[in-house]
């Protein structure tokens, strides 16, 4: 499933609120005994077998969304290839675990401690004595300088796109022995965890020219399990090979090709047997699962084709057939035996054999994803609504909170993620996922859902419901707060319609189903959908109930306005093929809105203008992207959640955040929270600063996104990762009979 999305570790360690005032923020669950973090919602999914299970050799063919611009993971144009190549080639001091936290890896690094806090934060790292250089420089202080010295601001000619945490050191030098690297910080940072990881070589690090242009299309010098042989941009892939002075344990594949696939090509690309892993949408998902069973417990044929019809071969056709002879044939006999003529005979025959071909066609499909299957979890990240508070109606946070209250964040999660068979529950902090020790359900700083109280937020805010619908000068329609003129009767009307609800009229049609297509589209522009018209000022057919008449559960509100204009909300969404679950969950959202008066004008825009010309600029009221979940929000989030500040130049600097909605006090937390080194106090700022960001309702976190992921039946050890590091070197296809695998062992804390 494609959801359009950023990622700040990706963004911000590679490159990419009006103030809540009196409201009360709950007593933290923190402060119970049972831990609010609870446990992930969904464990990884790789079919996990143990090395000596895992065959010698092999290439493993991965679809990638883009074979990066870059290998550089700390310029602007990395993407989440970038990331991939530089786990597989590059050191990391720490990697995450099932839960999201960071965990020392044994590799590079065999402890890490901070021994001072005063006068200054000091740690020492002790390096793996074995761990090199592809060239065989042993890893050192040199490195770890040459990457502080780029990343931490103080030179311009270095075209890093962040310096978080590297702008707090102030020192860098060899300790005890060679394999020691201590490292000074000018002010205490709590997320020292986060930095070197990845760590590049000098050689990449140590000058501005080699940083911005040395390492975009090659390294030459790596410290992996794998290396990178070549990126081949004619043929859209990148290719890892096997790294001769890696020291662990070695790796299983001879090579890892990354191959750049769009969504909608890659179940073609398994059918042709071209792919052996690859992150896929539902319906491909399901045709995947079709193909893998019921089976004949006999033969092995299936019993189902993939279309829910009998296999062909499996006994489903009723059409009567001697022995001996051939279809075409018995249908000819028979129809001319039944009355029919010859040449209506030839026409079924002709029919019958297109629809031989095609079972045909359909049987090679099952059989090519038959050797796949469906690995599933949810992914690391989820999905949002953005509420963009810069200006218009959403500036008043009145009324972002009477959106986020009318939403029903469960059932739109059940939407998404019900159908998958995945756990469907809401996300409860915009800052961690469940599982992870930050994670504390914060929402009740905003609220439950309510559209009474939504309508009375909207009410306080000025936005009056009901009234007439009328034309502006400017072609659009408004409601409610402006007198109407007079009507063809010439009498004087006193607001229109104000509470009238027309009695069956809740866009739906005679069958009970929506007016919008299953996606929710306009059925005739495909385009644009509006919601939230008073159809008694259209004459729609209905009858009229009195004022006062409850309205049928579920049926819009009249519409809401302020000085003449309806409330209208421009939702921006992208047009792709992967972003059918995103129009879904608009259009819900819609509805919902729909029901405490407020409209919305859907418009679709193409993937690759959506995030940087409508969503980073600020063109939109609504819109729907996700973001990952990081072992170091204090560090990772700040520049999503900060209030932006003015620019040199007028412009408003926002950083990440791209809701324009922050608050001073919210920023005060996070930088608390970065500069302590206590880990509860930490997470409690964490989490009082995560109820803030919910009661100034600039963002709704809504879903943990789905990861379906095919894989070839026989690779082990990847698939649905889930919140762990993928481990490269332990990827491989089992050995002949090896079913059944037992799980490797987990990597050292």
């Amino acid at each position: 499933m494609s959801h359009v999305r950023v990622g700040p570790r990706a963004v911000m360690r590679s490159v990419a609120f009006l103030t809540a005032g009196v409201l009360a923020v709950p007593a933290l669950a923190g402060c119970t005994s049972e831990d609010p973090a609870g446990k992930p919602l969904a464990e990884q999914d790789v079919a996990a077998a143990a090395r000596a299970r895992i065959a010698d050799g092999g290439t493993l063919r991965w679809a990638v969304d883009s074979v990066p611009d870059t290998l550089n993971a700390f310029q602007s144009d990395a993407d989440a290839t970038t990331t991939r190549v530089a786990q597989a080639v590059l050191p990391s001091m720490y990697r995450m675990d099932e839960t999201g936290s960071p965990r020392r890896n044994p590799d590079y690094l065999e402890s890490a401690k901070v021994v001072e806090t005063e006068p200054k934060q000091v740690v020492v790292y002790k390096l793996n004595q074995q761990a090199v250089w592809s060239d065989g420089r042993e890893i050192g202080a040199a490195d770890f300088a040459a990457q502080w010295r780029a990343l931490s601001g103080k030179d311009s000619a270095y075209w890093t796109a962040r310096n978080a945490g590297y702008d707090r050191i102030e020192k860098i030098e060899r300790g005890a022995s060679d394999l020691e690297v201590r490292v000074t910080f000018s002010r205490p940072y709590a997320d020292w965890k986060s930095l070197f990881t990845p760590l590049y070589p000098k050689e990449v690090m140590g000058t501005p020219d080699a940083f911005n242009d040395g390492a975009r299309r090659t390294l030459k010098v790596t410290a992996g399990p794998f290396a990178v042989e070549k990126v081949d941009t004619k043929a859209d892939e990148l290719v890892l090979t096997g790294n001769p002075r890696w020291w662990g344990e070695p790796a299983k594949l001879d090579k890892i090709v990354l191959r750049s696939v769009p969504r909608d090509e890659r179940v073609s690309e398994l059918i042709a047997g071209e792919l052996d892993l690859a992150e896929i949408d539902p319906d491909t998902a399901e045709q995947v699962a079709r193909a893998a069973g019921p089976r004949d417990a006999g033969t092995g044929t299936p019993l189902m084709g993939p279309d829910g019809t009998p296999a062909p071969g499996s006994g489903g056709s009723a059409l009567p057939g001697p022995q001996g002879r051939s279809a075409a044939e018995a249908l000819r006999s028979w129809a001319i035996a039944n009355g029919s003529d010859e040449e209506a005979a030839e026409e079924e025959t002709l029919a019958r054999e297109k629809r031989r071909k095609a079972e045909a066609k359909q049987e090679r499909r099952r059989k090519a994803l038959s050797g796949f299957e469906v690995r599933k979890s949810l992914e690391p990240a989820y999905t949002q609504l953005a509420l963009n508070g810069a200006d218009g109606p959403l500036a008043d946070e009145r009324v972002r909170r009477a959106v986020a209250r009318a939403l029903d964040r469960e059932k739109l999660a059940e939407a998404v993620l019900k159908p998958l068979g995945l756990p469907a529950e809401p996300v409860g902090s915009h800052l961690a996922l469940s599982g992870q020790p930050v994670y504390a359900d914060g929402s009740g700083a905003l609220g439950e859902q309510d559209a009474k109280e939504a309508r009375a937020l909207l009410a306080d805010a000025g936005w009056v419901p009901g009234g007439p619908v009328k034309k502006t000068e400017e072609g659009e329609e408004a409601a409610g707060a402006e007198k109407s003129e007079d009507d063809e009767d010439g009498k004087k009307s006193d607001g229109g319609d104000d509470g009238t609800y027309i009695v069956g009229e809740d866009d739906k049609n005679a069958d009970g189903e929506d007016e919008k297509g299953k996606d929710g589209t306009d059925q005739e522009s495909g385009e644009k959908h509006s919601s939230g018209k008073n159809t008694a000022q259209g004459g729609a057919p209905g009858a009229y109930a009195p004022k006062g008449t409850a309205a049928p559960a579920g049926a819009a509100a009249a519409p809401v306005a302020k000085d003449g204009k309806a409330l209208t909300l421009r939702f921006v969404l992208p047009s792709g093929p992967g972003s059918q679950a995103l129009r879904t969950v608009a259009d819900r959202i819609s509805d919902m809105l729909e029901k405490i008066g407020i409209g919305t004008e859907i418009t679709k825009v193409p993937d690759e203008s959506y995030f940087k010309d409508h969503v980073a600029s600020g063109e939109y009221d609504l819109a729907l992207y996700s973001w990952p979940a990081s072992a170091f929000p204090a560090t990772d989030a700040r520049p999503i959640y900060a209030k932006p500040v003015p620019a040199a130049d007028g412009s408003l600097n926002v950083a990440q955040n791209y809701t324009r909605v922050g608050t001073d006090q919210v920023d005060q937390l996070f930088d608390q929270a970065m500069g302590t080194l206590d880990q509860d106090k930490a997470r409690d700022l964490l989490r009082k600063a995560d109820s803030r960001i919910w009661a100034a309702a600039g963002s709704v976190p809504l879903y943990q996104r789905p990861q379906l992921v095919a894989a070839r039946e026989n690779l082990a050890n990847a698939g649905a990762f889930g919140f762990e590091t993928p481990v490269y070197e332990d990827m491989g296809f089992l050995k002949k009979g090896a079913r059944g695998a037992e799980a490797p062992a987990s990597p050292s804390s």
